[in-house]
């Protein structure tokens, strides 16, 4: 699979973990940045990103900063991204199985590597479940046009 990932300097050491993660599993990532943990705007890292997500360049996204929140808001502004901030592995595989998330968020400041990396396990694992999700996600999808 072909995974985008970003952070800002709150996120990069989260970031690169994860990159080494994905790539040991044999995924394709694609680097948005940052690249040091001199301080950086997330946006700048991922809209490009959450982009490369909407246009199918990359079939998902993990983006990390410190709380999560700016990457997930930033992210959820791109259109054809449904982006999720999980901070459980529970959490992770219910975005993906009920909201089909095509972007996963974590906040850096609070949980450790191992954690974070048990969570990008759940959320890749995870299939969108279907049936009753179909017309929730359709219904989300949809208020982007309003």
């Amino acid at each position: 699979m072909k995974i985008s990932v970003a952070s800002d300097h709150a996120g990069y050491e989260l970031k690169e973990a994860v990159k080494r993660h994905l790539t040991a599993a044999g995924h394709e990532v694609v680097d948005f940045g940052t690249n040091s943990t001199e301080s950086t705007d997330y946006p700048d890292y991922v809209a490009p990103a959450a982009r490369a997500v909407a246009s199918d360049e990359v079939e998902k996204g993990v983006f990390v900063c410190g709380s999560g929140q700016g990457m997930v808001m930033t992210a959820n502004k791109v259109r054809g991204v449904r982006a999720a901030l999980a901070w459980l592995p529970e959490v992770a595989r219910l975005s993906r199985q009920h909201n089909d998330a095509n972007v996963l968020a974590l906040p850096a400041r609070f949980m450790s590597i191992d954690a974070a990396l048990e969570i990008v396990d759940a959320w890749l694992d995870a299939e969108f479940e279907g049936g009753r999700h179909v017309a929730r996600v359709e219904k989300m999808m949809k208020a982007e046009e309003e």
